[in-house]
């Protein structure tokens, strides 16, 4: 007995030290529940991570592909985005924000293919002691959107990966989720560098194989590479 209630406790322990981005506001807009504007995932009731880059799952981590967020959020080009974690963030690493832009209505877009390009990313802190991570223990990111790509709507897709086992190949864990919006205000001047999710990542890239503790790395290559520049 006194087993079965330790082992349900260590279960309730890793639940909690995993997590999910199930929110997204901007300009004034929130979303009044989970999933408002963010398409559900297949986590949101475990709230654990992806360890292999290979699975589809890297595209959206969708419950039900193809099953489209009962809203889309209004953004403004050279606005902000901030994303909700819930609870909070608990493992150590990079935040990666991507986005694709959908033919037509983002309601109808799976997000395959070589359609995404980085905005954003966050760069840790290195010193000759230790390697640490800014979103670490936040539960709130808010993420600048470029005033150079066109109108129209997208998926953002949210990223951000655990480090804390990273040092063998499919150790690092992606916690990540696609939110629908409808952008505004853009010049439309942008020439973003497109890739794929499946296909952007390898088991073996840097940034995601990493002892983060020891020995201190003296550099941190995030994985999706430079963002996009206006």
């Amino acid at each position: 007995m006194k087993l079965s209630f330790a082992l349900l406790a260590l279960a309730g322990a890793v639940t909690n030290a995993h997590y999910t981005i199930p929110r997204a506001s901007s300009g004034g807009v929130s979303a009044s529940a989970d999933w408002q504007f963010t398409r559900r995932t297949e986590n949101h009731n475990s709230n654990g991570p992806i360890t292999d880059v290979t699975s589809s799952q890297m595209t959206c981590y969708e419950l039900n592909p193809g099953t489209a967020a009962p809203q889309t959020l209004p953004v403004s080009a050279g606005g902000t985005v901030k994303f909700s974690i819930a609870p909070s963030i608990y493992h150590p690493g990079p935040v990666n924000v991507y986005m694709a832009k959908a033919p037509s209505s983002v309601a109808n877009f799976d997000g395959k293919g070589d359609v995404w390009f980085k905005i954003w990313g966050d760069a840790p802190k290195i010193t000759s002691s230790s390697i640490e991570f800014p979103s670490n223990g936040v539960s709130e990111i808010e993420v600048p959107i470029p005033s150079c790509i066109a109108n129209g709507e997208y998926l953002i897709r949210f990223e951000q990966t655990g480090l804390h086992s990273a040092s063998s190949p499919n150790g690092a864990q992606l916690y990540l989720s696609c939110t629908q919006v409808s952008v505004t205000g853009g010049t439309g001047t942008y020439s973003p560098s497109l890739m794929s999710f499946p296909g952007a990542y390898s088991a073996n890239d840097p940034g995601l194989l990493i002892n983060i503790y020891w020995p201190v790395s003296t550099n941190y290559a995030s994985p999706g590479g430079p963002a996009l520049q206006c």
